[in-house]
């Protein structure tokens, strides 16, 4: 019996993180964006329901297709039985905002359909580029303030702001989901790939869970990148560049943590663990993303990663500094910039880096701290270590602490040995 609370425990939190946010897209099809919060409330009683249920009855064999019955059955009856539609709501819509319940009907193919349909009809010129971001990973990503606020390094109550005044755009401005025009979705293109680029980042390199991996998010971000490129409207070659950005570094997510699941260094990786049939599907879409003569951030971002599984070629280091020298002025960032440094340290040596990485003076970023502290750690070991030390308290993240906390052990032991 402990053994069945313990699996209730670990897996009602997985399912609730991939599906609550698919749940909710799919029940906009019915509702649309401009009720949203009902979509919400269903998706998060079907949760309840199943944390009650299953706390006293056997886990079903398929818990997800019985999470997607009970929200099926739940709309049901909210659009049969429930006043407050019949006297405030259905009024005010068009019939062509919302399905009749007999078609109320879940596939896989409606759920990835609904998504991307939920993805552009939230990222709607009536928002700001940021707000739609916002709302696009909150909604369909199921991102909190927090997860948002660390991908766009921005204070947690301006996203709550933001969030706040994208929602009621929502409902003042009639929002639905519908098929959009060729011309609507490439307007909208660019802000959807911003945004599976900021979904796949947090679980490429998490800032806000325990784990520094969150596998999940990234398959999510492949999945409906992969969906983009078998639309003729969106199968573009920034699309196919993103695409070959995830593929490469999904193929190394293997060999970047050990079992205890603390970070494992660029150099110190077992090859062997790194996943070569997701680097020959990046090498594809990287042909395809070369068609014409458009150069983006993914494309530069996927040549940085393609050198990056290309271990054998003496030269990748100068390839690698020069494609981040490319990016830096199309999109600068303080990871961009950190990034360049290693490569440059790679290319012209620790000493001669460490002054470039000082030069940024982003003395609030861990990531900042940990570059200097891995440069310093052949030079000078007690800067070393107060680098490290800098880092620890700057960062969110508890396995982060504890991979800085034994390097800085290491480091002590090899100080008291000399």
């Amino acid at each position: 019996m402990a053994k069945g609370k313990k699996s209730r425990k670990e897996l009602l939190p997985h399912l609730f993180r991939q599906e609550y946010a698919k749940m909710t897209a799919v029940l906009c099809r019915h509702f649309g964006l401009k009720h949203i919060e009902i979509a919400e409330d269903i998706a998060s009683e079907t949760f309840l329901k199943a944390s009650e249920y299953w706390g006293i009855n056997d886990i079903p064999d398929n818990p997800t297709a019985w999470l997607y019955t009970v929200a099926k059955n739940k709309t049901k009856d909210y659009f049969k039985h429930l006043n407050v539609f019949e006297n405030q709501i259905k009024n005010n819509l068009r019939v062509s905002e919302f399905e009749s319940e007999y078609s109320f009907e879940i596939s896989n193919e409606i759920i990835a359909d609904s998504q991307l349909a939920m993805i552009f009809a939230v990222c709607n010129p009536a928002n700001s580029i940021e707000a739609q971001i916002c709302l696009a990973l909150q909604i369909l990503c199921g991102f909190s303030v927090e997860e948002i606020s660390n991908a766009f390094l921005t204070k947690k109550e301006t996203i709550k702001k933001r969030l706040q005044r994208a929602r009621t755009n929502l409902r003042n401005d009639n929002f639905h989901i519908k098929i959009l025009s060729e011309k609507e979705i490439q307007s909208r293109l660019d802000t959807v790939l911003k945004t599976l680029y900021l979904l796949f980042n947090e679980g490429y390199f998490s800032k806000t869970d325990n784990q520094l991996i969150r596998k999940e998010l990234c398959s999510e971000a492949v999945r409906l990148a992969l969906v983009l490129t078998e639309n003729p409207w969106t199968d573009t070659p920034q699309t196919n560049a993103l695409l070959a950005l995830m593929c490469f570094q999904s193929s190394r997510i293997e060999a970047r943590t050990n079992d205890k699941g603390e970070a494992i260094l660029f150099d110190e990786q077992d090859k062997n663990l790194w996943d070569k049939s997701l680097i020959e599907k990046g090498n594809y879409y990287l042909v395809n993303a070369c068609h014409g003569n458009e150069i983006s951030k993914y494309h530069l971002e996927a040549g940085i990663a393609y050198w990056h599984t290309t271990p054998t070629d003496e030269n990748k280091w100068q390839h690698i500094l020069q494609l981040y020298n490319q990016l830096m002025p199309i999109e600068y960032s303080p990871i961009t910039a950190l990034n360049r440094t290693f490569a440059f340290a790679k290319v012209y040596g620790y000493e001669k880096a460490i002054p470039e990485a000082e030069k940024l003076n982003l003395k609030e970023s861990n990531y900042y701290h940990e570059l200097l502290g891995y440069l310093y750690v052949d030079r000078n070991i007690d800067k070393a270590i107060d680098h490290y030390r800098q880092a620890i308290e700057l960062t969110k993240s508890n396995t982060e602490k504890q991979t800085l906390t034994k390097e800085i052990e290491r480091l002590s032991k090899k100080k008291n040995s000399r």
